[in-house]
């Protein structure tokens, strides 16, 4: 798979004056190299949408670029924007860049499919985009880029809390801009922020809070691995649950996990894992599987 590079739109075109460009053009033609080195905080992938398909939970867009075939899976809650910070419905056809945390797991199957926090639809006006974290100085130094908010930024943040300028350090940040300085780094002074802190941190915590409470209140210890009911757990996190007879193949988004009773074997995806102890009927009609399935499915 051919890993992108995460940096702004400004890498397709330069602006007009000669006092001002953007920000990844300047920082490609000089600058420290171990600030070209920094590990991204979002991986981008782009393409064009080739087909779209509706699920449940979420919908997949298929991505071509050159040779090289992504898969989208964009739930209701991914932010989705044009370059210049409208927000905008995906469609065939779209030239579009994705952006993933870094941090998320990466699901083995091909082509390779992700769960993206940003979608931006790249259309003719003018407008740029970076998607990193940014320091106690508004520095992103793996896309050498320096932001000086004021008061004709537009700051929010995803979990619809208000912020402001003293907010945004030390967070991953969502950008839109359309000119920088010729500096290092470079510099811009944003028309739009918005903090990418999660849908709703409470609301998580809640639902966290009531799982425990539901491994509490039911399980059963098997040579030491704590053994929770799969169904109850798995449509609480919101997966959907299919019977085979022998098990289950529980599904979710991008995620599926196939459980059979009496193996220590199961798939994720296309991938087969290994449990220390089988799932089993260890009461009437509910099968039961190591805690360790429900805290990965959690993830």
């Amino acid at each position: 798979m051919k890993m992108k590079k995460a940096v702004p739109f400004a890498m397709s075109a330069l602006l007009v004056g000669g006092a001002l460009t953007p920000a990844a053009v300047f920082a490609n033609e000089g600058g420290n190299s171990e600030e070209m080195q920094v590990k991204p905080s979002f991986v981008q992938v782009e393409g064009t949408i080739e087909s779209v398909e509706v699920g449940e939970q979420s919908t997949l867009y298929s991505l071509k670029d050159g040779e090289e075939t992504n898969v989208l899976a964009v739930m209701k809650e991914t932010l989705v924007f044009d370059n210049t910070g409208k927000q905008v419905e995906l469609k065939k056809g779209d030239k579009i860049v994705a952006y993933t945390n870094a941090d998320k797991p990466m699901i083995m199957i091909y082509p390779p499919q992700y769960s993206p926090d940003v979608v931006i639809v790249e259309t003719e006006k003018t407008g740029f985009v970076a998607v990193e974290a940014f320091d106690e100085d508004l520095l992103s130094k793996h896309l050498s880029l320096k932001l000086n908010v004021d008061e004709k930024t537009v700051l929010s943040s995803v979990s619809g809390k208000e912020v402001t300028a003293a907010d945004l350090p030390e967070k991953d940040l969502l950008v839109f801009y359309t000119m920088t300085t010729r500096s290092i780094p470079a510099q811009t002074t944003p028309e739009k922020v918005v903090v990418l802190d999660g849908n709703a941190d409470d609301s998580d915590s809640e639902k966290n809070s009531v799982i425990e409470e539901m491994i509490a209140a039911d399980h059963h210890m098997v040579n030491g691995v704590k053994m929770v009911p799969l169904r109850a757990l798995a449509v609480e996190l919101g997966y959907k649950v299919e019977s085979t007879g022998k098990g289950a193949i529980i599904s979710k988004d991008a995620r599926s996990y196939t459980i059979t009773r009496g193996e220590k074997a199961y798939g994720y995806n296309k991938s087969l894992r290994q449990f220390d102890v089988a799932p089993d009927l260890l009461e009437r009609w509910k099968t039961y599987v190591p805690v360790e399935l429900i805290e990965d499915m959690m993830q």
